[in-house]
């Protein structure tokens, strides 16, 4: 799967994302609406991770749905 069908099923992978990472909320979730950069840096702020490690998170996360 690649970001782009990510980002236009976004209510199903807002479920799977809230799975992943069960701290962000469904309101943060909602915010990033499907765009990845958003996603990133909730999970960099609520996590605190660096935007590299987020951003390989979310790749995993992508490449394993």
């Amino acid at each position: 799967m690649n970001w782009d069908q990510v980002k236009g099923q976004w209510k199903i992978a807002k479920g799977k994302a809230r799975e992943e990472w069960g701290d962000l909320t469904d309101d943060e979730l909602e915010q990033a609406a499907g765009e990845r950069e958003q996603l990133e840096g909730l999970i960099q702020k609520r996590y605190g991770k660096t935007k590299e490690a987020a951003k390989d998170e979310v790749q995993s996360w992508i490449d394993r749905m």
